[in-house]
C-alpha cells in the first residue's frame, strides 16, 4: 500500500503540473492579489478534483457519456473560459495595481472560479473512471474500496503540496515584475485561455457531428 501511496503522489504532481487553465486563471489572478490570490484559486480546483474523483470512482461516468448531460456542461465550460480570457485581455490594457498580498471579503471569488473551472471539465471524470486500471497497473491485481482510497488521499495530498507550491511560484513573479511583465503576462494568459476555450468548443462541435 506505501508503494501505491507514493505512486499515487507522483501522478498527483505530474497531474496537476501539466499547464492547464487552473493554472492559467491562477497566474491571472495571483498578478493581482499575489500569492493568497492564487492559493484560493488552486484551492478551489480541488473541490471539483475531489468531486470528479468521487463520482468517477462511484461509477457515475457512465452518466456524463450522456450527450445531454455532458454537451451543456462542455459549452458551459467553454465560454467560462472565453470569459476570463476576454478580462484577461481587458486588464492588458490597464495600469497594473497596487500589490494587495491581504485577502478581502470580496476576494473569495477565486476559491468559486477555481471550482467551477474543474467541475465544468467533465474530462476529468474520464481519468476517475479508468482508476482501477490505473491502480491494476501500479501493481494492485485485484482493486479493493482500500485502494482506492489509499490512492485518492495520496492523490489529493500532492494536489494540496503542489497548490502552496505553485501560488508561492506565482506570488514571487507577482512581486517582482513591472508595467510590462503585467501586460505580457495578461496577454499570454488570455491567449492561454482562448487557446482552452477553443480548444473544448471545437471538441464538443465534433462530437455533435
Amino acid at each position: 500500500m506505501l508503494e501505491l501511496f507514493i505512486s499515487a503522489m507522483m501522478l498527483g504532481f505530474l497531474f496537476n503540473a501539466a499547464p492547464g487553465a487552473i493554472f492559467t486563471e491562477s497566474l491571472r489572478r495571483g498578478l493581482q492579489g499575489g500569492f493568497k490570490s492564487a492559493l484560493y484559486v488552486q484551492f478551489g480546483s480541488l473541490v471539483g478534483d475531489l468531486t470528479w474523483a468521487i463520482l468517477g470512482l462511484g461509477g457515475a461516468a457512465v452518466l456524463f457519456e450522456i450527450t445531454a448531460v455532458k454537451i451543456p456542461m462542455a459549452i458551459f465550460g467553454g465560454l467560462l473560459l472565453a470569459w476570463l480570457a476576454f478580462n484577461s485581455f481587458i486588464d492588458a490594457t490597464k495600469k497594473i495595481p497596487l500589490f494587495q498580498p491581504v485577502l478581502k471579503k470580496d476576494d473569495r471569488s477565486e476559491l468559486t472560479i477555481g471550482a467551477v473551472i474543474s467541475l465544468s471539465n467533465p474530462i476529468n471524470i474520464t481519468y476517475w473512471a479508468g482508476m482501477a486500471g490505473i491502480i491494476a497497473a501500479l501493481g494492485v491485481s485485484e482493486p479493493t474500496g482500500v485502494s482506492f482510497i489509499v490512492f485518492l488521499v495520496g492523490f489529493m495530498l500532492s494536489s494540496v503540496i503542489w497548490c502552496f507550491l505553485c501560488a508561492g511560484f506565482i506570488g514571487l513573479v507577482r512581486a517582482a515584475i513591472n508595467q510590462t511583465g503585467w501586460v505580457l503576462i495578461n496577454i499570454a494568459c488570455g491567449i492561454g485561455l482562448a487557446y482552452f476555450s477553443i480548444n473544448v468548443l471545437m471538441s464538443t462541435y465534433i462530437s455533435l457531428n
